[in-house]
């Protein structure tokens, strides 16, 4: 049976969104200025909107990402998760092998890398509550790091992936954000001004996340190639660390979805792989599978109370509201800054696939390995730094968190080419998230075309250009720092859209279920005379 679609619409010949296209132009430009021009009165404003923010809407961010995960996990376990994003009898696009490799790879940055080592001991020494320096406080510092990258981020991914690619490919709109409001707005609102404000705000909450994935990106391996070569860690090599992971992922962006992505997907999983069979086995591997299946514990033993932990009572309201703002508040508005892009991305590989597989996947996936790297990689730093007197580690994750890893790595054997890996581990990281952002924020600024087909070379190459320009501005003006403050903030509204969506999906589910459980009539038989 062919499902019916809400709209059916000829294709387009591909073109510019010239609202979008220049209005959120206009407003990363005006922000980027504005950071640059006035960068301490602009870092004081944005430290206070933050602390704003956090005392302010704390329940409601912890409300809303409980609700995402919970309405994902329904439509997966319900009827609506043998529902398919195209039509009933259409097959996926991609083989699992080649889906389950992208979508490992399009949420998963330089970010982990950056973090792996540098935020346990962060926690260690700055716990939202208890006493720091403590096994205690070790302990809690892997169940936060867990919660940080665990179930609900990606249940965000899964959430916008889902609303984008069941409106795209069973009901033929266009793939973009917008099209997954149609049922709450009609045909006229979404395709004029709402379609356009969604669109273009979807856009800006991006390059916000894009911008903060490059600024790591190159901090992480410029401070590899200071640890390894002693590269001066000046303006100069930085911007030449930037100007070449920049020139690299827009390449990939070029060469499209099935060739470049992918194949950066498969080396990805085989760097990525190594390096951390590697830590584990070089290691006490023992302690450290120990110490895996103890952190995977105390995580889902306490992920119903950490889901809505906003430490009221810890008599320290003023220290734990920073710390929120700095961290949960920060990892929840950066994960949602970052759904537009994976989330168009992973609607754009999962044509053909249930609801209920591509909640499964996006929530399965990635999630093992990210949880096994951080369990790993964070003990083994606490274990350093509590029992080894691993001193310059400790200074570094609360100073120069880019450098952390290559100080965890070199207690290592053969750590000089393990550390070389890993600058190489870090560069693929980036490009991936990098590449496919640029094709989705090229692809969310034009209009018309046919939903598979992705957006022009030049296009791509121009928001390519913006990402690595506002990098740079921000990173030289030594405002780095209120970019992703900007972030935080950036989320608050655009959590509102990805509430809408749980609405939409709803609404358009239940007509379908409804219509699919319709018996077909039978022909009248014949009267005898």
């Amino acid at each position: 049976m062919t499902t019916a679609s809400l709209i059916t619409t000829t294709p387009e010949k591909v073109r510019l969104n010239p609202t979008v296209f220049y209005g959120s132009t206009a407003l990363i430009l005006l922000l980027t200025l504005a950071l640059i021009a006035f960068p301490d009165a602009a870092g004081v404003w944005l430290g206070k909107a933050q602390m704003w923010l956090s005392r302010s809407f704390g329940w409601y961010y912890m409300l809303a990402i409980g609700a995402y995960l919970l309405f994902v996990l329904y439509v997966a376990c319900s009827r609506y998760g043998n529902l398919r994003l195209g039509a009933d009898d259409e097959r996926p696009e991609f083989s699992y092998g080649a889906w389950a490799g992208m979508l490992f790879s399009s949420g998963i940055g330089i970010s982990l890398l950056y973090f792996a080592a540098s935020e346990p001991i962060d926690h260690l020494y700055n716990p939202p509550e208890g006493e720091p320096g403590t096994t205690s406080a070790a302990r809690q510092a892997l169940q936060l790091t867990f919660l940080h990258w665990g179930l609900h981020g990606w249940a965000i991914y899964a959430l916008v992936g889902l609303a984008v690619g069941y409106f795209a490919y069973r009901h033929q709109q266009p793939l973009a954000l917008r099209s997954a409001l149609y049922p709450l707005f009609g045909e006229r609102l979404t395709r004029g001004w709402v379609g356009n404000a969604v669109d273009c705000f979807g856009i800006f909450v991006t390059l916000l996340g894009l911008v903060t994935n490059l600024g790591i990106g190159s901090l992480q391996v410029a401070s590899g190639f200071e640890y390894l070569f002693g590269m001066s860690n000046s303006q100069g090599a930085l911007l030449t660390v930037i100007l070449v992971m920049s020139a690299v992922a827009t390449l990939a962006a070029v060469s499209g979805v099935e060739k470049g992505i992918r194949r950066l997907s498969n080396l990805n999983i085989i760097l990525f792989s190594s390096l951390l069979v590697f830590v584990l086995l070089a290691g006490d591997t023992l302690h450290l599978l120990n110490s895996l299946v103890q952190n995977l514990g105390d995580y889902l033993n306490g992920l119903v109370l950490k889901t809505f932990d906003l430490y009221v009572y810890t008599g320290q309201s003023g220290k734990s509201e920073a710390w929120m703002g700095l961290w949960t508040l920060f990892y929840w508005a950066w994960w949602i800054s970052w759904a537009p892009f994976v989330g168009m991305f992973i609607a754009r590989i999962s044509r053909g696939r249930t609801v209920r597989e591509l909640v499964c996947g996006v929530l399965l996936i990635p999630l093992g390995f990210t949880l096994a790297w951080l369990s790993i990689f964070g003990n083994s730093a606490l274990e350093l730094v509590m029992n080894h007197n691993a001193t310059d580690l400790g200074k570094a994750a609360l100073e120069q968190p880019a450098m952390s890893i290559y100080l965890l790595l070199e207690h290592y054997p053969w750590s000089k080419v393990v550390i070389g890996m890993s600058i190489c581990v870090g560069f693929v990281l980036f490009l991936t998230p990098a590449d496919s952002g640029s094709v989705m924020l090229a692809n969310l600024s034009r209009q018309g075309s046919e939903l598979d087909e992705d957006a022009p070379y030049w296009l791509r190459i121009f928001w390519s250009m913006v990402i690595t320009l506002v990098t740079i501005g921000l990173l030289f003006a030594g405002n780095f720092t209120a970019m992703q403050t900007v972030v935080v903030l950036a989320g608050l509204p655009f959590s509102v859209v990805l509430l809408l969506y749980m609405f939409a999906l709803l609404k358009a589910m239940k007509s379908d279920l409804a219509a699919s459980e319709q018996p077909t009539a039978l022909p009248a038989l014949p009267t005898q005379g």
